[in-house]
């Protein structure tokens, strides 16, 4: 399993940056998300870096948040977060429904 909280840096690629923006989440949620929110997904063969879902709660609201961690570097890049959707997700966040 990665570990997003040994990241000592955070880069966000511009897709993350772009939907953070339409989505109205802001970079320190994201941080939050990063260093205090419960990996619920492990996505080890992912390339070029093994990656992650995170869920985290800021003010109230559930966030995911999907990183690549360079495990040499402690480099986290974030790849892109949303606010998960009850449709698509069961009420905890952490399983998605059957479609």
């Amino acid at each position: 399993m990665v570990n997003a909280m040994n990241c000592q840096q955070i880069i966000f690629r511009q897709h993350a940056v772009q939907r953070m923006f339409e989505r109205g989440i802001q970079t320190k949620a994201i941080r939050a998300v990063i260093e205090s929110g419960k990996v619920i997904g492990d996505y080890p063969e992912d390339y070029p870096f093994p990656s992650c879902l995170i869920l985290g709660w800021v003010e109230g609201r559930p966030i995911h948040v999907v990183v690549a961690i360079d495990a040499i570097s402690q480099t986290c890049y974030v790849i892109t977060a949303y606010v998960p959707d009850l449709n698509i997700w069961h009420p905890d966040f952490k399983t998605k429904r059957s479609l």
